[in-house]
């Protein structure tokens, strides 16, 4: 199963018709197909169930979708050296410089011969969507890949009404009042590592190991800096990384959450599938639910 660990979240402000016969023929066209000969990558959709057709997996309101990119690696070394190589050649055959144009193709022939014998390098992103609260989740490390994942998506629906998901009360206010204040919710724990910025030095202070009611951080606090990223543990849940940007990152999903479902047999696949997939998007839903009550709620934007 797709365990997230990361959430970036975007906020559909349209509701859509996700008719599942309707989906799959969208999907379908933005199928993941390998990298030809002279390809040098290809982005779309695979089925996040093993030995399934279908290019969703649903249940109930939830549906999952998976994104594959693959893309050749081609060293810079190697190829700089091979047209290099040819540039110097042709350059003492005909006795001249080359111009600009006429070393690019170079290079793109270069590339060209170069790709068929290419390794491939191949990236997986999942993709959740919440159809009842209208919100959609990406396991990205980056905003960029969240974008491109969300292109593809925008792609296959013809169109895709998102923003991402912002709360109403700054979330840098909000966790350094959490902490400069111990006023943390019951709910929470702090952890000892976080990312300070601002103040009069306008600078970064990151610490990790670092108890942040003890003295140095505090003078930080004094100074101005306020919380930019802040490691929290829920309970018996999951730890993770808050950001400023309202993006969740570093989600670790507790032992005894992962393992609660280990009474399903190893080899009934897709029921154990489908029960992680319930256990994960109750989880991460109600944590949605939580952290917006505590910041004031969803951030009004103009119509």
């Amino acid at each position: 199963m797709f365990w997230f660990k990361n959430a970036i979240i975007y906020r559909l402000t349209k509701s859509l018709n996700w008719d599942l016969i309707q989906l799959q023929n969208q999907l379908s066209d933005c199928s993941y197909k390998p990298c030809g000969a002279q390809d040098m990558s290809k982005f779309g959709w695979i089925s996040p169930l093993r030995d399934s057709d279908l290019l969703y997996f649903s249940v109930g309101k939830q549906i999952l979708l998976v994104a594959q990119k693959e893309e050749k690696i081609l060293p810079t070394q190697v190829v700089n050296k091979e047209v290099n190589s040819r540039i110097s050649a042709l350059e003492q055959k005909e006795q001249r410089k080359l111009k600009k144009t006429e070393k690019q193709m170079l290079k793109d022939d270069v590339v060209m011969n170069l790709l068929p014998q290419a390794f491939s390098k191949n990236q997986h992103t999942a993709l959740w969507i919440d159809t009842e609260q209208n919100l959609i989740y990406i396991d990205a490390t980056s905003n960029k890949r969240a974008e491109d994942t969300l292109a593809l998506l925008r792609k296959s629906l013809g169109s895709l009404p998102v923003v991402p998901l912002a709360f109403a009360n700054e979330p840098g206010t909000v966790l350094t009042h959490w902490v400069t204040q111990n006023s943390v919710p019951d709910w929470l724990m702090v952890l000892d590592e976080a990312e300070l910025r601002g103040g009069q030095e306008d600078s970064v202070i990151r610490c990790k190991k670092q108890p942040l009611e003890d003295e140095e951080m505090l003078s930080h606090f004094q100074q101005g800096k306020i919380i930019t990223k802040l490691a929290l543990n829920w309970e018996d849940n999951l730890s993770f990384v808050i950001h400023e940007d309202c993006t969740l990152r570093r989600l670790k999903f507790a032992d005894v959450i992962r393992e609660k479902n280990d009474d399903i047999l190893k080899e009934d696949f897709a029921q154990r599938f489908d029960a992680d997939f319930v256990l994960m998007t109750g989880i991460l839903s109600q944590l949605t639910e939580n952290l917006l009550a505590e910041f004031g709620g969803e951030k009004q934007r103009e119509q």
